[in-house]
């Protein structure tokens, strides 16, 4: 391992030079790397919803098959998430993103030859899936508690609205170029971005540690220093289990993904176009929401540096109830963008206070493992939303019974997250925040 640090550290003095002559600390441009990443991920993460429409043209599957396939995606998207975690801890966060990267683009490569269900599954549903969420998850939150001392809240929060960029970027495109040139045209031009674009330049411009660059953390001081090098308490994920707060952070980030990934993100298109809206409208509708979440998302990591996490997680889960339960009735294009506003105002916003409340509660430096069984519940609630959507699709010819499901659920985990307990776990853990505050 001390050999692969020294070469990294032999190659990476160009770029850090570049980067100080112009006084930017590396840890911008591994952050603006980081968002690149998210960006394109939530991009190749939003294009099941422009893909059932069409699978279901061409093959003839149902609704419910295709949401199979779908929530199998963000299962392994879930199951990445930890497993993420501790690639980035044993071989580095440069490691861990080129590892995942590669498995997404190949992914998307195969998925353009498939002509089966079973193919469905496994390219899009294994491989995607599981690529995916190894950079779109775990990543902000090991980049602003490696790379930051300052603005971890914001930072998260730039990583937040960068995945919802991605939506607001890719969605419409891959409307487009699916209507003009076919589904397999989209995944082949989100495949060739990934492995001819993204992945090179992580490979060029990630790296793992500040130490890797001979540099110490964004904002860190003499006292940040010590304290940090003080704080070496871990809490173990099996201790961590056995804790009301753990539960408490992933049911309600359970219900966040239920009700964005799984349910709004795979079916909100198919919904709004059997309400008399065209798909093109449907996508616009979704980019609005991606567009309201980058606010949405930045402004939600800035409050976490200032007020306590576990309120603004209640506030934003109560809002996205309300505005899930009025979302059935919704026929019109002006009262749409009024759901997408404040859908999308907290679409992600629960990701900076959910990052805070988890380092706050076991440790920064165990914010990668524990984070990403959090960010596992996440998914299983976002591929429970989805296979039950497209099931109650199927029973029904329509939504209405599993938007309803969601708004309730989300009102239970307004209530869930004021249980939530701050204290810091350790006492190295308080040293930090304390040379933070001085």
């Amino acid at each position: 391992m001390a050999a692969t640090e020294a070469e990294l550290t032999r190659a990476a003095p160009r770029i850090v030079t570049l980067a100080e002559r112009r006084g930017v600390h590396y840890a911008w441009v591994v952050l603006g790397m980081a968002l690149l990443i998210v960006v394109c991920a939530a991009g190749v993460r939003s294009t099941p919803g422009v893909l059932i429409r069409p699978l279901e043209g061409e093959f003839g599957w149902s609704r419910s098959q295709i949401s199979l396939a779908i929530a199998v995606s963000l299962l392994f998207y879930g199951i990445a998430s930890p497993l993420s975690g501790k690639v980035a801890e044993r071989y580095g966060l440069r490691a861990m993103v080129l590892m995942f990267l590669s498995t997404a683009g190949i992914g998307i490569a195969l998925s353009t030859a498939i002509a089966h269900l079973w193919q469905l599954q496994l390219f899009w549903g294994f491989f995607v899936g599981f690529g995916t969420g190894g950079v779109a998850t775990v990543l902000g939150a090991i980049v602003a508690n490696t790379w930051f001392e300052e603005r971890r809240g914001l930072v998260v929060g730039m990583i937040g609205g960068a995945s919802s960029a991605g939506q607001l970027i890719f969605l419409p495109l891959l409307v487009w170029i699916t209507a003009e040139w076919g589904w397999r045209t989209s995944l082949a031009f989100m495949s060739v971005l990934l492995l001819a674009f993204v992945l090179p330049a992580a490979f060029l411009l990630m790296r793992s540690r500040p130490r890797d660059v001979g540099l110490e953390p964004f904002g860190a001081t003499g006292a940040t220093i010590a304290a940090a090098a003080a704080d070496t308490h871990v809490t173990p994920v099996s201790q961590a289990i056995r804790t009301l707060d753990f539960w408490l952070l992933a049911g309600t980030f359970f219900v966040c993904g239920f009700t964005t990934v799984g349910l709004i993100g795979a079916h909100f298109i198919p919904h709004a176009t059997e309400h008399g809206f065209s798909e093109g409208e449907a996508a616009g509708i979704l980019s609005i929401i991606g567009a309201m979440n980058i606010v949405g998302t930045m402004t939600s990591g800035w409050l976490c540096d200032r007020y306590p996490p576990r309120y603004l997680l209640a506030a934003y889960y109560f809002f996205r109830a309300l505005s899930l339960l009025v979302l059935p009735i919704i026929t019109t294009l002006p009262m749409m963008s009024i759901f997408a506003v404040t859908f999308g105002f907290d679409y992600i916003a629960t990701v900076p206070p959910t990052v805070m409340l988890t380092a706050e509660r076991f440790g920064r430096r165990s914010v990668g493992s524990i984070y990403g069984w959090i960010t596992f519940a996440h998914m299983v609630g976002g591929a429970i939303a989805s296979y039950f959507a497209g099931y109650i699709h199927d029973v029904t010819s329509e939504y209405t019974v599993a938007i309803y499901t969601a708004g309730v659920l989300a009102l239970l985990a307004a209530m869930l997250a004021f249980g939530i307990n701050t204290k810091v776990s350790s006492r190295g853990s308080r040293v930090v925040r304390a040379a933070r505050a001085s």
